[in-house]
């Protein structure tokens, strides 16, 4: 039983990531399949796959297409209860849950102003107040889930679908050196630091850009 990923540009895809990262760090199988989501073959390279638009899409060993993250992630989770992908108390499943269903519909501030990219650090970047209220509200999130941690450098101890989902958050915190906690940056270093992320880091460093998609015009340092 094999799955079928289809995922987009692994330095600037936000989504691509969040997707793959919730196969990967469950140990379950999966091809993957690179879509030109900036090459102008989107459309072409996914019309197999209808109705789903977007990346990620998730094929499944019958040829069923299952677009969108959450439900992406919550088939993953209905198909092996064993694996893990939830936190295991009701109360902590609940919980990253909602994180999760927040992160997929908000934030839309710190989304437009800072794009994933994986490359490099922008210093002096200045956030909108509107992105600052954004990172206010996640480390709220953040404190929210580490209430229910017995043990584990996770939100909710363990890994689960809730760091798969914010890890991007983490690479825009970093990449764009946010103003956050101390807290939330030794999170950010946890997920930066995972030989997951790593790998796809790397794999995404394979392929270069000219010019850089994302200019956004400041000093740059090197990726920690």
């Amino acid at each position: 039983m094999t799955y079928d990923l289809y995922i987009g540009d692994r330095t600037f895809s936000s989504w691509s990531l969040r997707g793959w990262l919730m196969l990967e760090k469950f140990s379950l199988p999966f091809r993957t399949h690179l879509v030109g989501l900036y090459g102008g073959t989107m459309a072409a390279d996914m019309a197999h796959l209808a109705p789903a638009r977007l990346v990620p899409a998730l094929q499944l060993p019958d040829g069923t297409v299952v677009g969108e993250s959450m439900a992406i992630a919550e088939t993953l989770a209905e198909r092996h209860p064993d694996a893990g992908l939830w936190p295991a108390d009701a109360a902590a499943r609940a919980t990253a849950r909602m994180l999760c269903a927040e992160m997929a519909a908000g934030f839309g501030a710190l989304r437009n102003q800072c794009p994933m990219q994986l490359q490099h650090v922008n210093t002096g970047f200045q956030p909108s107040e509107a992105t600052r209220a954004d990172l206010a509200r996640i480390e709220t999130l953040w404190t929210h889930a580490r209430s229910f941690a017995s043990d584990g450098p996770w939100l909710f101890g363990a890994y689960s679908l809730a760091d798969a989902f914010y890890a991007p958050v983490c690479a825009r915190i970093i990449g764009y050196d946010l103003p956050v906690s101390e807290a939330a940056r030794a999170y950010c270093a946890t997920t930066l630091s995972d030989p997951a992320f790593k790998a796809w880091r790397a794999e995404g460093l394979k392929t270069t850009y000219d010019p850089f998609p994302y200019d956004m015009g400041t000093p740059i340092a090197d990726w920690p």
